[in-house]
């Protein structure tokens, strides 16, 4: 007998759309006077999503701002097209990361487990900074959040083991009405 989990993955989508943000000031500096900045984490999103099947509704740079962060998710949440927003870079202690405190007031349900198993995988490759981490999921409207540390190992870590495995069951159980 399948298990109730195994049954919603297989009625899941197996492609969905993600938009991606990358909020980093730097890199927003260097786009702005010309530049073509290196986005690193955001390049790991697209390649492994597109990968696993997914499709790429949007992608944008924005600098560690809170009104910039929040703009950006509500425009990309706002688009039919999009079921899920990737969000890498602004989850840390520092006082210039605002990513949660942006996103949070967008989100109706929070996955706690998302934050949770993410810190633990991570806390197994580089130890005890791992408590550092402020990266969580939500969902908005039917659309899956996800905050992700901006080290291209984190996002790595994070698509692989955690997003893409479970992408489509999220985005399923987010549009029930």
């Amino acid at each position: 007998m399948a298990k109730v989990p195994e049954l919603h993955k297989a009625s899941a989508p197996r492609s969905v759309a993600i938009y991606i943000i990358t909020c980093s000031t730097s890199k927003f500096n260097q786009l702005k006077a010309g530049q073509e900045p290196d986005d690193a984490s955001g390049d790991i999103i697209q390649r492994l999503a597109v990968g696993a099947g997914n499709r790429i509704e949007g992608r944008k740079l924005i600098s560690d701002s809170k009104p910039m962060i929040t703009k950006a998710t509500k425009q990309a949440l706002r688009a039919s097209k999009v079921d899920a927003v990737i969000i890498t870079g602004g989850t840390g202690l520092s006082p210039r990361d605002v990513t949660p405190e942006s996103i949070a007031p967008l989100v109706d349900r929070i996955i706690p487990g998302f934050g949770e198993l993410f810190r633990k995988i991570s806390f197994e490759s580089i130890g005890s900074s791992a408590i550092l981490s402020r990266a969580f999921a939500g969902t908005s409207k039917g659309k899956a959040i996800f905050c992700l540390p901006g080290s291209p190992d984190a996002v790595q870590t994070a698509m692989e083991k955690l997003i893409l495995p479970e992408l489509g069951h999220i985005i399923s159980i987010a549009h029930e009405h």
